[in-house]
């Protein structure tokens, strides 16, 4: 069976990168407008994870972000600068650290959940509630790969 060459700009890669990019710089103008201007886009992989259950070790950060321990540790390290996480020694385990959200961190998850979830709507409202389904299922199916 033939195939039809594709012109790059219409290629799965491309676009996912562009749409990638441009919810990014929705959502970090949104937090910066909230009080949040030093929350960056790779803040996500840490806070995110710690959103679900707070006080994780990076190891499993790392794992359910789909990053090495090394990018992971950076990561924390940026948004233990930024005053939104802190590390501590693991008390079953003095060699490992659990990062935990401060204050600060656990306000900033009140504020991105509300910003994600206006997204989301907003998302909803513009493709439908069908597409925006197919686009979460076909995007974990790209996760996958």
């Amino acid at each position: 069976m033939s195939r039809t060459k594709l012109p790059a700009t219409e290629h799965i890669g491309f676009l996912l990168a562009k749409a990638s990019a441009h919810v990014n710089e929705l959502l970090l103008a949104r937090f910066a407008a909230a009080g949040y201007p030093e929350v960056r886009a790779s803040f996500g992989s840490v806070l995110v994870p710690l959103f679900e259950q707070d006080g994780r070790r990076i190891g499993e950060l790392a794992q359910a972000a789909r990053l090495s321990k090394q990018s992971m540790t950076g990561l924390v390290a940026a948004c233990e600068q930024a005053g939104l996480v802190e590390r501590r020694r693991d008390a079953a385990d003095g060699r490992a650290f659990v990062v935990r959200l401060t204050a600060r961190g656990r306000r900033f998850q009140t504020v991105a959940q509300r910003l994600l979830d206006d997204l989301d709507g907003q998302l909803r409202d513009t493709l439908g509630p069908r597409n925006r389904d197919a686009l979460v299922t076909a995007l974990k199916g790209v996760m996958q790969l």
